[in-house]
């Protein structure tokens, strides 16, 4: 490790949900040296934030990346996704799937890749044609007009995955390796373009610690399903299936699902175009 004088002193967006845990960790707790100022939330607000400006590093939404790429730089080789299940990404319904067509399916506020993926999997993969509406889900689900489905994504998806009202489910990280055969990625890490060029050298150290903070959380993965299991949010073993489950690369398959995924979304209209994987060299000096 470097000493404290070589430690950026950059503000860090961080997700507030569980599945980033094995990243932020190691630097929460000090296990490895930084002087990270962390800001948590959701990602929406997550992306308002790096896309004003406001922060250094941080992760971001897919999509995000998709609309302002322009305004980013890739931190290589560290995301946020799935090869199959990712469970904390669901579409739950009171009613079969099949008769959801025409029907309105309330998304979390707090999501927008997880939005565009919904609407994309039941147009495209399932045919279906649905309505959204944006809006809180536990709020709506204690209200006396709760919604016939609704997406929920990180950890209210882990609370109401069992919900007895909602049997009927769709794990969208699941659903899109059956329709394309690819990983999903839902966030990635991405520098601002304007920091790196004020100081190269923070920005690339700062992106080494990250993926130093991968290195170390990935290995130790039963570690965070006790620390989580204490809580009392899920059992050991669930969240031993739920960590293991997640993807935290960025290799040349996950490049290749977020490129469909990218392509998906300008034949949809939602990007102009499909932007390209431009990433920082977390080498530079």
């Amino acid at each position: 490790m470097s000493g404290q004088a070589d430690l950026p002193c950059l503000k860090l967006g961080r997700i507030g949900y569980l599945n980033v845990l094995p990243i932020y960790y190691p630097l929460e707790q000090g296990i490895l040296p930084n002087a990270f100022e962390t800001v948590s939330g959701p990602p929406a607000e997550l992306n308002r934030l790096m896309a004003g400006g406001t922060l250094d590093l941080s992760a971001a939404s897919s999509i995000e990346y998709a609309r302002n790429a322009n305004l980013y730089r890739l931190v290589p080789d560290l995301a946020i996704g799935s090869q199959g299940p990712v469970q904390s990404v669901l579409l739950l319904s009171q009613i079969p799937l099949a008769r959801l067509e025409g029907k309105t399916i309330l998304v979390s506020s707090q999501t927008h890749t997880s939005a565009a993926l919904l609407r994309m999997l039941l147009k495209r993969h399932l045919g279906l044609r649905t309505d959204f509406a944006s809006g809180e889900i536990t709020s709506s689900l204690n209200s006396p007009a709760q919604p016939e489905a609704f997406l929920a994504i990180g950890d209210e998806a882990l609370i109401y995955r069992r919900h007895p009202e909602y049997p009927y489910q769709l794990d969208l990280g699941q659903t899109w390796l059956e329709w394309t055969g690819l990983p999903f990625i839902f966030g990635v890490w991405v520098a601002s373009r304007e920091r790196l060029q004020e100081d190269p050298k923070a920005i690339s150290r700062g992106a080494r610690l990250l993926l130093e903070a991968k290195a170390w959380g990935t290995r130790r993965l039963e570690l965070f399903a006790e620390l989580v299991a204490a809580k009392g949010l899920l059992d050991y073993s669930e969240l031993v299936s739920y960590f293991r489950g997640l993807v935290f690369d960025l290799g040349s398959r996950e490049q290749e699902g977020l490129r469909c995924f990218f392509e998906h979304l300008a034949e949809e209209g939602e990007i102009p175009a499909a932007p390209e994987l431009v990433f920082l060299n977390a080498r530079d000096p």
